[in-house]
């Protein structure tokens, strides 16, 4: 796994806390983590289904 460095803002930073401490996540890496991941198939979903109405 490669580690890369990034600026939050404290309001998104609080709200990860509030999950780490809620017990849904373990850390705010894993949160973040999460999102990318989430964010990434959504994209990849909507790209292919952009393919489709061109194609």
């Amino acid at each position: 796994m490669k580690v890369i460095v990034t600026r939050v803002p404290k309001a998104i930073l609080d709200e990860i806390d509030i999950l780490v401490k809620m017990g849904r996540y373990t850390s705010r890496a894993e949160v973040i983590r999460v999102a990318v991941r989430d964010l990434i198939r959504k994209e990849f979903v909507s790209a292919r289904n952009d393919l489709k109405v061109l194609g």
